[in-house]
């Protein structure tokens, strides 16, 4: 995938909360948008578009981050048969999180976040693994869980606890080590209070009430760049917006 060159994440979330990168009970929402359901907990299933390859194991990494995500009190995260077509372009589908793996190329990017929101309610997601990267001995198992884990959890409305590198023992953080497989306590936390809330309609299911017309071109863009990740979001106007987190492989830091 070709990441537009433009400039969003972590620390918007963590800005429009007045607080710092470093503490871990700092709010670490992506954004001021969540999926709209009349009732907790609720679905978004993760589509299953992923293959293992001599270097990786992500039908284990996909079914352990579906587990942890679905211990959350407010959703459930099942794997279901993924309907992206092409896992390159892996296309994303309403009410659902497509969750793609292949050789993206030596872009930068190790995972790749992407949500679709209209009117500040999330309707579709998308998760991508680089090929590129880790089909290589420098990212064992545990990385892999790391980046799943936390790419399926920005579609859910997450931001990183932190991004100093330090290790908070959460897939939020970005630990150098990429060594943390899954969420920790104030995860759920920061889910609990996002979905605190109901709403009159829904977004978790395949019929959305707006769509963005194919071809459409942003008549704003924001990026924010960190030494480890960057974040983009695109106002199409109308209420629509695509947001999209960066996570820089090790060998790809500060080339954005």
């Amino acid at each position: 995938m070709r990441v537009r060159p433009f400039f969003l994440l972590a620390a918007l979330a963590l800005l429009a909360a007045g607080t710092t990168a470093s503490t871990a009970s700092a709010s670490h929402a992506w954004g001021n948008y969540h999926w709209a359901r009349t009732a907790n907990p609720f679905t978004v299933p993760l589509g299953d578009n992923v293959s293992n390859t001599a270097y990786s194991n992500w039908d284990g990494a996909l079914a352990g981050a579906s587990a942890d995500w679905t211990a959350s009190s407010v959703l459930n995260s099942p794997v279901v048969t993924g309907t992206a077509g092409n896992p390159r372009r892996c296309n994303a589908t309403n009410g659902r999180i497509e969750v793609c793996n292949t050789t993206y190329g030596y872009n930068g990017w190790l995972g790749l976040a992407q949500i679709w929101t209209t009117g500040g309610h999330i309707v579709k997601a998308s998760a991508k693994m680089n090929d590129t990267y880790f089909n290589s001995t420098r990212y064992n198992y545990t990385a892999e869980r790391h980046v799943m884990c936390q790419e399926i959890g920005h579609g859910y409305g997450l931001g990183h606890q932190d991004e100093s590198g330090a290790d908070l023992n959460t897939c939020m953080d970005y630990a150098d080590a990429l060594d943390n497989p899954s969420p920790n306590a104030h995860d759920y936390q920061q889910l609990e209070t996002i979905y605190a809330h109901t709403d009159s309609s829904s977004t978790v299911s395949s019929v959305a009430a707006a769509q963005l017309p194919e071809n459409a071109s942003p008549i704003a863009t924001q990026r924010l760049d960190t030494i480890r990740t960057s974040s983009i979001v695109e106002d199409f106007g109308h209420g629509f917006r695509i947001y999209t987190h960066i996570t820089w492989a090790l060998e790809g830091l500060g080339k954005p």
